[in-house]
Formats: structure tokens, sequence, C-alpha cells
């Protein structure tokens, strides 16, 4: 087998690692391109070998420095710092309903001025948008994050508004998109669900709890469109005009023509751009007579996206689709050469693929989700031969629709039985037993999983490495296998209150018997999911979303369907497609605030706040519901503040002698000292995300909590917390997750 040819992998290398340091300190393009430049020219004199890598970089310097300034226009920066209010126009990168708590777009028109500024919008219209639909927006603005692909945060005031549809040339993609998405939910099942996703990308669908299922299955790029989408989308061209005896460079024109219509109906997702930029080179490369090479195409593939868009260098659907790419060039052949030692070649190469993936995938996953998925090459095995099938009738079907709808139902009925076997094996292996074990986080679980990733490369080869890697493994069964024996042994079954780490953000549980009542879901669905997994809640009597900024009510989608009940605040621009959403799944939602009380087993919940009239009460942090617990004995009583400030707390009514309090805003500094001094409260449970930028929870906070008598216990240092009853009146059990 001859050698991979890696001469621009590194050159590729080097601009990517230079656009990924740049975006994040914009400032610094400017002098690095130039020192880029110059370093280029000095390496063609002395060593021509390296000035390809010296080309790469200045490329990519030179992309950060042209497009930077037009991301981040002074009159949205001035209006951001100063948080005023700002009239625009955004138009959106991906369909957008009236369910979706935000949407990236793009603004082209603010302050009376044209731009293209990328942004993430929180709130929806009250109608579907379709993909470069123009929508105005009025709501303030945050600057993102350094490195951040969009350039500003908005926060809608009120409900943005359609003016005007998308573009002729965008629109038949959207009214193709609708048709299919139509039909292929109308199907039964998770196999309707997930065909559209399978299909054409587009997993707007698909519910939470089968997006979990494919995560923990690790089939997840299914729904990714990939080069083998662009590759049968392409070769089906190629085929069908070599059949007629079409000339190769007509072919290849209309193969290009064909891939364009396919990415925009698709959407220019990262995976999308990097598959369709590698086929497009391939087309290329075939029309010139050259041979094709996987390696070059895919590193100069990488040069030309990131000059484009130097922002794609810190995605990690880009990230993990050049990895899988790579993984498949690099390892699947030498992979399925050895296993063929021990099978037949055809199941040699149907293991190689998902396994030569994961091998290099995985690394970059574990910062995504420190865990290792047990079955993620048995899931694909089964999986795969499927994912063809769908993908090709679906898209097949999604088209027809538009000439023949007959024929395109039709279709879709024969695409849904392989999706819904794809949907029944992630399921299965999801609910598996031990399904993710868990594997240590941050840098050194990077180097772990590297080292894992090359270990198992090895031990294809050598003898010593598979003895290696079989202690490996055993040290590893034995150190999972006794912290999980510890866990269960320690962690307390009666535990009455519990605080989810799910980062910066709050998701509390308060539990008695069967009942089981939910205080704010966190920022994002999948850290509440996994902890209420792990806690064994399959149901929530009592949902409460003490109000609506992102990091209390992200999460909301882990438990639509699984709530009876939901108290909510007063409502603001994002409350309305988030109730909606609750509504559909059954739950009963109503206004809460102060004098409303109920029962959640032995255990009795009274709302303090907000108040009943609301008059100059504006939904936010201060009109946070905030409640107490209480019960009759042999258990704990409680208060949840909410985020509330301190002149919220200051005209609450006496709250004395409670077991447990929620600090208020995860620990900021704006806390009436006076509340929990009269409050007593034995343990403080803290909100709060690992290294926040807020400085949470502050050294003023601690103190007021140290001078009450209040232990602090905060997840960004213990993660998961359980409290129970102690032995003692008045005593509080903490265990914590670590």
């Amino acid at each position: 087998m001859t050698a991979p040819d890696l001469r621009l992998a590194v050159p590729a290398a080097g601009g990517w690692l230079a656009a990924a340091v740049l975006i994040g300190v914009p400032d610094a393009a400017l002098p690095a391109l130039v020192v880029a430049w110059l370093g280029t020219g000095v390496l063609l004199v002395v060593r021509p070998r390296l000035a390809l890598v010296g080309l790469a970089v200045a490329l990519c310097c030179t992309a950060v420095a042209v497009h930077g300034p037009g991301r981040t226009p002074e009159v949205l920066v001035d209006a951001a710092s100063a948080h005023r209010t700002v009239a625009m126009v955004v138009t959106p990168t991906r369909s957008v309903t009236p369910v979706s708590p935000y949407f990236e777009g793009t603004i082209v028109e603010a302050e009376g001025r044209a731009m293209g500024v990328p942004v993430l919008v929180f709130g929806a219209p009250a109608e579907r948008a379709g993909i470069g639909s123009r929508i105005a927006v009025t709501g303030t603005l945050v600057v993102a994050e350094g490195g951040d692909d969009r350039a500003f945060l908005v926060f809608a005031r009120g409900s943005p508004e359609i003016v005007a549809g998308p573009p002729w040339y965008l629109a038949w993609a959207d009214g193709l998109r609708g048709r299919f998405l139509a039909v292929a939910t109308g199907l039964p099942g998770d196999g309707g669900d997930l065909l559209a996703g399978l299909a054409i990308g587009d997993t707007s669908d698909v519910r939470p709890d089968l997006d979990a299922a494919m995560k923990a299955s690790s089939l997840t790029h299914l729904t990714a469109v990939s080069g083998a989408n662009c590759a049968v989308v392409v070769g089906l061209v190629m085929l069908a005009g070599g059949a007629a005896g079409v000339p190769r460079g007509v072919r290849i024109g209309a193969s290009v023509v064909v891939l364009i219509g396919f990415v925009v109906l698709v959407t220019p997702e990262p995976s999308v751009l990097r598959a369709a930029a590698m086929a497009a080179l391939v087309l290329v490369t075939l029309g010139v007579g050259r041979p094709v090479r996987g390696i070059p195409v895919l590193s100069l593939a990488i040069l030309c996206l990131l000059v484009a868009d130097p922002w794609l260098a810190r995605s990690y659907g880009f990230a993990l689709s050049v990895l899988a790419t790579a993984g498949l060039l690099l390892f699947a052949s030498p992979i399925a050469q050895r296993l063929e030692r021990w099978m037949p070649r055809w199941l040699a190469l149907v293991i190689a693929v998902p396994l030569a993936a994961q091998l290099a995938c995985q690394p970059l996953l574990i910062t995504l989700n420190a865990a290792l998925p047990t079955y993620g090459v048995v899931a694909n095995v089964l999986a795969e031969p499927a994912a063809p099938l769908a993908t090709v009738v679906g898209l097949a079907a999604c088209v027809t629709l538009a000439v023949v709808p007959p024929v395109g139902e039709l279709l879709c009925a024969i695409a849904w039985l392989p999706s819904a076997w794809i949907a029944a094996v992630a399921r299965f292996f999801a609910g598996a037993p031990a399904a993710q074990l868990p594997w240590p986080g941050e840098l050194p679980g990077v180097l772990l999983a590297v080292a894992l990733s090359a270990g198992v490369l090895l031990a294809l080869r050598w003898r010593w490495a598979r003895l290696g890697l079989v202690m490996a493994v055993v040290v590893y069964g034995a150190v999972v296998g006794g912290s999980r024996v510890g866990l269960m042994l320690t962690r307390p079954s009666d535990w009455q209150y519990a605080a989810c780490d799910v980062g910066q953000g709050d998701a509390f549980l308060v539990r008695d018997g069967e009942g089981v009542m939910l205080i704010d879901a966190g920022p994002e669905p999948e850290p509440l999911a996994s902890c209420l997994d792990e806690l064994g809640v399959g149901r929530v009597d009592v949902l409460v979303l003490t109000h609506w900024d992102l990091d209390h009510v992200g999460g909301v989608d882990a438990v639509l369907g699984r709530v009876d009940r939901v108290l909510v605040g007063p409502a603001d621009g994002d409350s309305e497609h988030i109730i909606a959403a609750l509504s559909s799944g059954g739950a009963i939602v109503e206004q809460a605030s102060a004098g409303l009380t109920g029962a959640l087993g032995d255990l009795e919940w009274r709302v303090l706040w907000p108040p009943t009239r609301l008059a100059g009460l504006e939904p936010g942090n201060d009109a946070s519901i905030t409640l107490r617990v209480d019960c009759a004995r042999d258990c704990l009583s409680g208060l949840f503040l909410g985020d509330l400030d301190e002149q919220a707390q200051s005209r609450l009514p006496p709250t004395d002698g409670v077991d447990v309090v929620k600090v208020a805003h995860h620990g900021s500094a704006d806390q009436s000292e006076r509340l929990y001094e009269r409050a007593g409260a034995t343990v403080g449970l803290i909100g709060v995300g690992q290294g926040n930028d807020y400085g949470h929870p502050t050294d003023e906070l601690l103190g007021i909590l140290n001078r009450a008598g209040t232990l602090p216990v905060r997840t960004d240092e213990h993660g998961l917390v359980l409290l129970a009853p102690g032995d003692e009146p008045g005593a509080v059990s903490v265990w914590t997750g670590r």
C-alpha cells in the first residue's frame, strides 16, 4: 500500500492553527499578516520546502484581517456598549419555526446601513421563515466572545416580524424542504422524525430524546450531510451522463451545477461546505486529467474554506467533519486489511469505516462530552448499511414531491423503513447498560483519548501493543467499576433536593416519594437530560420556570412531553414558543404569583414572588418566581430565590428558618445580607459554571453566607449535589459527585 501524500496537510494545519488563534484576537491580524508574508519570502530563499506552510499561514492571516472589520461595525459595537435598542433586518441561515428559541442569521441592515454581520437572535417570528427571508428584529445586542462564529447576540424585544420571503434562488429550496418535512413528519414514529435529517440534514423535527439517543450511540453523523451524500449526487449525474453519451466536460459542468443546488437545498453547514469543496476539487482534478488523491484534496479544501471564512477554524462541526474524513482516508484501509485476518473482507470493511472515523474524532468529542460510547462501533455497523438507502431515496422523494407528489410520497414511505431502523438501533444502544463510559474531561481527557486511539491502531499491527491495550482496559475497568460501586454505595437514596451540574445556569430538583419538582432547566437540554437519567427521574410533576433567561430555560427540550404542570412568571419575547412547546407536550401551564400553593407528596410549596400586581415589574431577574418548600417532619425546608437582586429580595415576606437556600443569581454580589441571615440556612446551593466570565460566586456573596452560618455548595466545584435529611433534626446530609 502506498503511503498517503501529506505534503499539503502540513500547510493546511498551519493555516488552520493561525486562523484559530487570530480570530480570538482579530486586532493582531494585521501585524500577523505582515510577519507571515515577510516570513514566506524569507522561506522561499532559505527553505523553499517550508514556503508553502508560510503561504498558507499568510493567506489565513490575510483572510482574518480582511473579514474582521465587517463583522463588528462600530455602530453596532457602540449600541451594544450603551445597551441601546436597535432596529435591524436579519436573514436567517436556517429555517426558523415559531417554537425555535433562537435562530442564526445575518444582519443585512441596521441603523440605515447595509451590512453583513453574523448573529444569534434569541426570539422567533410567529410564522415559519425560510432561509434568506428578511426578518425585522428590534432588540439589544451583546458582543460575542472572541473566536465565536457569531459576532453579536441579539435579544429581541417582542416577536420578530417577517417582512419579505426568500429570494427566488433560495425560495425553490425552501419549498422543497417544506414539502418534504410535511410528508416525512407525517410518517409514524421515530422514522418519520429522523428521515429529513438523514436525507437533507434537517434535524428540526428530531425530538430531544431521539437526538440524545443518536448522540449516545455515535450515530449523529448520519444526520450531517457529508462527502458520501455529495458523492452520491455527483456520481448519479456522472453515471447518467455517461450512459447517455454526454462528453466528460459537459458532465463535470452539470455535476458542479447540481452540487451547488444540493448545497443550497441542504443548507451550507460546515460539514456540507467541507464535503462540497472536496467534491468540487475532485471534479476539477478529473477535468484536467490529474489523479485524485484524498489527503491533498482534503487539505486544499480546508485552506480554501478557511480563506473564505476563517471563523470555521473554531467550528466543532467543521473540525469533526475534517477529522472523520481524514480518519477514513488514513486508517480505514489499513484497519480493514488487519481485520481480514479474522473475518471476511466485507465485514472487515463494515467495521473499519466507523472505527476509523471514531478513532479520529474521539479526542475532540471528549471536549463536548466526557464519555466513551461503549457500543458506538457496533451501532454504526448495524445502522450504516441502511443510511445510503434512506439518504438516496429520501433525497429523491424530496425532489419528486415537487413534480409528481404521489410518487414522492411513495418514495418517502420506502425511505421511512431504513430511517426507522436507524432510530431503533440508536434507541436500543442508548438504553443498553453502560451505554456511555465515564472519561476525564478537558485536556487530560483529550490526551488520554489520543493515546487510546493510537493504542488501538498500534494494537492492530503489533502484539506488544495488543497486550498493553488489554492491560489499559483492565486498569480502566477496575478504576471505573470501583468508582461506580463507591458512588452507588454512598449516594443517598432518600435525597430530597438535587442540584444538577448544567454549567452556568440553574436546574434544581425537589423530591418527596414519587413526586418530583424541577426548578429551571439550565442552558442546554443535554446536561439536564443526563442529570435526570442519572437520578432515575422519568417524569416531572411540576416544572417551575422562574424567568425566561436562556440559562434557566434553554434546556426545556429535555423534558418536553414529560411534565404535568408548569408554573411561569411574567411573559416576555422568548416565552410564547416555550409555553406552546410545553402545552403541546401535554403540560398544563399556569401563571404563578405570590400566594399560589401546592403539594408534592408530603411537602408543601408556596410562591412568595412575584406579587399579584405586576405594575412596574419588568420580566426578567426581578420577576423570578420565588418559592418556599416546607413539611411537617423528617424533611428539609427550602427557599429558592431564582435570580432576584437585593432590592427584590428585600421586598419578600419573612423567610425565617429554612434548612436549604438556593442562592440567588448564581452567587452574584447583588444580595440582601439580611435575607440570608433571617433564613439561617444550613446549606446554600449555587448553580454556577466552571471558569465563568461573571466571577460567580463572588467573594461578597461567599462572605454573606459565611456570616449567616450557611455552607456554600456549588456545582462548579462539586458537580451533582444531593441533599437529604441528616440523622438529627435540622441536620443536612450532603453528597457531591466530585
